[in-house]
Parts: C-alpha cells; sequence; structure tokens
C-alpha cells in the first residue's frame, strides 16, 4: 500500500540509513548478537553519518531536523533489521534528545550534546525500579540535597543501553511524601564514584541490545547535574512519553511488517504436499487477514506521525497506538512463527528472533494494561 506521508527527501534519507544498516551493521549481526551490545565503532557511524544528532540543534553537533519522519524512518529501519537495534537507538536518539535539548542548561547542552550526536557519549533514560514498574510516581531512588549538589541513592532495572552509556538520565525523589510532585531528574556520568552496573540481564529476546541493572550508592552530584526543575521531573517526563510511545509504535509495526514479507516469500516458495504452503485455503485466508491488519495499523501510526509533526498527538493518542501496535506486532509474529514450522522455532532463523524480540513491546514504554487504564479515564471511566 503506497504511503503518502513521505516526500522525494524522505525516501532519500532512508536510502541513506539502509546504506548504513548495510554497511555497517548487517555484516556483524551475528557479533552483535552475541556480545548482547552495540559496538562503539557503530555508534561513532552512525554519528559521523549523521543519525543521532536529527533533533539536536546544528549548533550543538546535530543536524537540526526539526521534523520529525526523519526520526521515525531510522526507527522503521532499525526495526525492519533487528528490534534491539531500534530500541537501542531510539532510546539514544528519539526518547533521549528531547530531554537533553529542551531541558538543559547551556552548559549542560555544550558538554553533553556534541557527544551525543557523534557518538561518543552514549546514553540511556532510569525511570524503572525493581520494586515499581510502571508505577514511576511510586519510585524510591533518592536524590537528598547536600548543601553543594546532590547524594543519589538507590537502583533502577531493565534499562536499555544501560551497560555501554556514558550518560544516564536518572528520575529520582527530591521530595518525599509527594509522590509524582516530588521528583526530579539528573543526568549522572559514566565513572562517577558511587555508581556502578550490574551484569547484562539475560533477556528472552532483544538479544542486540545491553540491558542492565544500575546501583547509585552515595553517588555525589554537583548543582549542574539537575536536568530541568526540582520536583518537575514526573511532569518532564509524562510531557515527552508521547514521542517515546510513538516511537515504540513506528517500530513495532515496521518489524512486524518486515517479518510477514519474508514469511509471505516462504508461503510462495515451500511445498507440502505438491504445492505451496501459501496456496492452501487456511494460509491464504490467515495472510490476507494478516496483510490487511498490517497496513491498516500503518496507517495508523502514519497518521499519528502526522499528528505529532503538527504537535498536535495527544498522550491518549500515544497511549492508543502504542498498545495497538504491539497487539497487532505479537499477533502477526506468532502467525508467523507457526507458518514457518519447525523452522520458525530455531534461533537461526529471523521469524524465531522476531518473535521473541516483539514479546517485550507488550510490557515496555508502559505495560498494554497501563495504555489502557490512560485511554479509559480519558474516556471518564
Amino acid at each position: 500500500m503506497q504511503r503518502t506521508i513521505f516526500d522525494e527527501d524522505h525516501e532519500a534519507f532512508r536510502k541513506t540509513v539502509r546504506a548504513f544498516l548495510d554497511r555497517h551493521v548487517r555484516p556483524r549481526s551475528e557479533e552483535i548478537r552475541a556480545a548482547h551490545a552495540i559496538p562503539r565503532d557503530v555508534w561513532l557511524a552512525a554519528g559521523e553519518q549523521g543519525l543521532l544528532g536529527l533533533q539536536v540543534p546544528e549548533e550543538h553537533g546535530g543536524s537540526g531536523a526539526s521534523d520529525y519522519r526523519y526520526t521515525a524512518i531510522v526507527a522503521e529501519e532499525f526495526a525492519r533489521e533487528a528490534a534491539a537495534l531500534a530500541s537501542c537507538f531510539t532510546i539514544h536518539l528519539d526518547v533521549n534528545a528531547p530531554y537533553l535539548t529542551e531541558l538543559t542548561t547551556p552548559e549542560q547542552r555544550e558538554r553533553w550534546l556534541p557527544g551525543f550526536c557523534s557518538g561518543e557519549i552514549v546514553t540511556s533514560i532510569a525511570m524503572t525500579e525493581p520494586s515499581g514498574g510502571s508505577d514511576l510516581a511510586a519510585l524510591k531512588t533518592t536524590a537528598v540535597a547536600d548543601g553543594n549538589g546532590w547524594t543519589l541513592n538507590g537502583s533502577k532495572i531493565f534499562i536499555t543501553n544501560g551497560y555501554s552509556s556514558d550518560l544516564v538520565i536518572v528520575a529520582a525523589r527530591t521530595t518525599p511524601g509527594r509522590r509524582a510532585r516530588g521528583i526530579s531528574l539528573f543526568g549522572v556520568e559514566a565513572g562517577t564514584e558511587g555508581f556502578s552496573r550490574g551484569r547484562k540481564l539475560d533477556k528472552v529476546g532483544q538479544d542486540e541490545s545491553d540491558t542492565a541493572e544500575l546501583f547509585f550508592q552515595d553517588v555525589h552530584l554537583d548543582s549542574g547535574a539537575l536536568i530541568g526543575n526540582v520536583d518537575e521531573g514526573f511532569i518532564h517526563m509524562m510531557q515527552r512519553l508521547p514521542q517515546e510511545r510513538l516511537s515504540a509504535a513506528i517500530a513495532n509495526i515496521a518489524h512486524a511488517d518486515q517479518i510477514l514479507r519474508e514469511t509471505l516469500e516462504y508461503a510462495r516458495e515451500r511445498k507440502a504436499f505438491g504445492q505451496a504452503i501459501g496456496s492452501f485455503g487456511h494460509s491464504k485466508f490467515l495472510l490476507a487477514e494478516l496483510v490487511t491488519k498490517v497496513e491498516a495499523t500503518q496507517v495508523y501510526v502514519d497518521h499519528a506521525i502526522g499528528r505529532h509533526v503538527e504537535g498536535e498527538l495527544t498522550a491518549t493518542e500515544a497511549a492508543k497506538i502504542k498498545w495497538w501496535s504491539a497487539e497487532v506486532q505479537n499477533e502477526v509474529l506468532d502467525h508467523c512463527v507457526q507458518l514457518w514450522g519447525g523452522y520458525g522455532y530455531m534461533n537461526e532463523y529471523r521469524v524465531a528472533r522476531a518473535w521473541r524480540d516483539a514479546r517485550v513491546t507488550k510490557i515496555w514504554a508502559g505495560s498494554n494494561e497501563i495504555m489502557k487504564e490512560l485511554i479509559g479515564r480519558d474516556l471518564g471511566l
């Protein structure tokens, strides 16, 4: 189906992104999966190609591409290669960029953004805690004012890029007893005394990404580590979560679409009982349904991208597109595994890895249950 939200300039940029993947990522896919991490030279190559600073002003090393569709293209093409690549890179260039460009001081921007754009500073964002899950307002990590800065204590879990990041945006409680109204954000740099990381977590899928638990024990941060306003961190996060959820939706449907395309090709070629498996009535009808559902969801996602470009995407709209795209992605990939049969259960096949990779999309960026809760509240329920 012909998409209408991209013009010739966008499609030229898409070719650039694909060329980057062909040259720097695809030949090393097995290495990246085995290491559970993206090599730093790949980050640096992405920076040199101008892929990391799309939302960063030119004076700080970025390209100042205010048109979000360029960022969406990166998410799509990386997700088509591997879902974990999209999650690692979009956490950095899509999710974290607004925090570091919109909430920082001139000194912080000068300190962090050039390296952010070049790939010399890889970033992560640490919201989730071992006891908190989706309830961000209940976080227990604390930052206590100590006269000339802050003392940070606590831990975070399931942090994408957590093992390798050079700068972590950390959400911490600065005023006890106020829940959402007592949270602030801090930039914690690698090597800061008292900041340590656990092992790379052993996940079911998303093999290419490093995911870690982070620990903060009496970490002293100077006053220049505060990002945004004291006690307004929850507000800062809520204002930027719609873009994060849209980013997830973009990757979800691109990922599903790519594997469905490969499954269609397999169904045309694979023979059983003397004919292509795609020609059997059940398979034919199933694939017709899956293609239609993916295309319909793509239209929905494209509409949301357009709304975001215009500055009109609401938190409720983002919640809807996030949970729906994750449901469709998981449904489509489960059927794809079934169509591949035994091969679909083998890790050496992309369909099996994609199926594993997709399961987390119904959990992260706010679980699908939380998304429905937000939608229900908007309905006055």
